[in-house]
């Protein structure tokens, strides 16, 4: 603020010295003139001139000094500030990390940097983390998506508490939408989006829900695929029809053109994505990370990673919704049959009553889990299939509408 108000008076300065000192040299050759044609000319203006573009002269190099040495030091600030983009450890995390040995030389004194738009709480952080306080986990294999959809009989990694920094990037559906790059999987950072509802900024003590919505294209998070998303949700808060949650939209990972067809062929070959969690819920008020509030979303190519999300893991993720999608029903149904014991999934396939593809394929899995083996049969699956519609787009909309009032419905109010 100080080195932008030393520039107006910089450059008033300068462009008073250099008209007087053009004055002072107009003044200068007249005199000349003058005397060349032995006429006699009065010096005081050009003397007054040159003083004047002397003392501007004078007032630019004390200011210009001022300028830069201010400059100087806001780069050192700068150099010393870290990186906005990179994760910053818990202490808590920290010091459980090295605890159990997993290599890290972080330090478990770091403490974690305030966020710009949604400051964590340290000790809320540590709660809602859930298993970050356990055990560190071994390394994550790399996954064939990036998304918080998983698979992994040995039951959930230990998720850190680790706090990023998420950069506001605009206010669709009346809330707000931020993004940051966080370690997927495979080790390597991708990015993630979060939209906070606008009941975030209104309920400045409360903890709500959290929705994981999939992507189907690689390196893309879900609403480029479906720009159309946060209005659907929206709209459907401000009519009352849903309660609120926190959407998260990770990017789906490189390495094959439709992550989510492979997710559906092979459902229990995807590691777990407890980093995703454990960030969300240490960077946001976000309640625990469990069945109990944290769900899956899919439409179109993503549908399938929300429903091997919700099928293979009812333990993380209470309630998934898939919209308009395409699946395997064989190898989803022997993921459902082989997830963990105790809990049973809850799953909607909405599809447009137009849709008779997509509805087809909706009810033929269905079937297969209800015909399934172990937890298979024990999936309480809905169909949606009463969405109609002038355009496509509207039927979409209506349908995420319907989405979001399920998952609303099947995870825990905030509070």
């Amino acid at each position: 603020m100080v080195r932008s108000l030393l520039v107006i008076p910089l450059l008033a300065a300068a462009l008073g010295g250099i008209w007087l000192a053009r004055g002072a040299q107009q003044r200068w050759r007249d005199l000349r003139a003058a005397e060349t044609y032995e006429l006699a000319g009065d010096r005081l203006p050009m003397l007054v001139r040159a003083a004047g573009a002397m003392v501007c002269g004078v007032c630019v190099t004390a200011l210009t000094v001022l300028t830069t040495l201010g400059a100087f030091g806001g780069l050192g600030r700068d150099v010393q500030a870290p990186d906005r983009a990179e994760p910053v450890v818990d202490a808590g995390s920290a010091g459980a990390g090295s605890g159990a040995g997993a290599g890290g030389g972080s330090g478990a004194g770091t403490a974690a940097r305030p966020q710009q738009a949604a400051p964590p709480v340290a000790a809320e952080s540590a709660a809602a983390a859930g298993a970050g306080a356990g055990a560190g986990a071994a390394p994550v294999a790399p996954a064939a998506v990036g998304a918080a959809g998983a698979v992994g009989a040995a039951g959930p990694a230990a998720a850190p508490a680790v706090a990023s920094r998420f950069d506001s990037v605009g206010h669709p559906g009346g809330g707000e939408l931020l993004q940051s790059a966080v370690l997927g999987p495979d080790g390597h950072p991708r990015n993630v989006r979060v939209w906070l509802p606008p009941q975030y900024a209104k309920e400045p003590n409360t903890h709500f829900p959290v929705v994981v919505m999939h992507a189907a294209a690689p390196q893309k998070t879900a609403d480029a695929e479906v720009p159309d998303v946060f209005e659907g949700i929206g709209s459907a808060l401000q009519t009352g029809r849903t309660r609120p949650f926190i959407l998260v939209a990770p990017e789906a990972p490189n390495g094959t053109a439709h992550p989510c067809e492979l997710v559906a062929a092979a459902p229990a070959a995807v590691a777990d994505d407890a980093t995703l969690r454990g960030t969300i819920a240490a960077s946001f008020r976000t309640l625990p990370p469990g069945p109990a509030s944290w769900g899956a979303f899919g439409v179109d190519g993503g549908a399938p990673c929300a429903a091997a999300a919700g099928l293979s893991r009812p333990d993380l993720y209470g309630a998934a919704a898939a919209v308009s999608g395409r699946y395997d029903a064989i190898a989803l149904t022997q993921t459902g049959a082989e997830a963990p014991a105790g809990s049973s999934a809850k799953l909607l396939l909405a599809a447009a009553k137009a849709d008779s593809a997509g509805l087809d394929a909706a009810r033929k899995l269905q079937s297969a889990l209800k015909a399934g083996p172990g937890a298979a049969a024990k999936a309480d699956v809905r169909i949606s299939d009463n969405v109609q519609d002038f355009t496509p787009d509207r039927e979409r909309l209506r349908l995420v509408r319907q989405a979001a009032q399920f998952l609303a419905e099947a995870l825990a109010k905030p509070s």
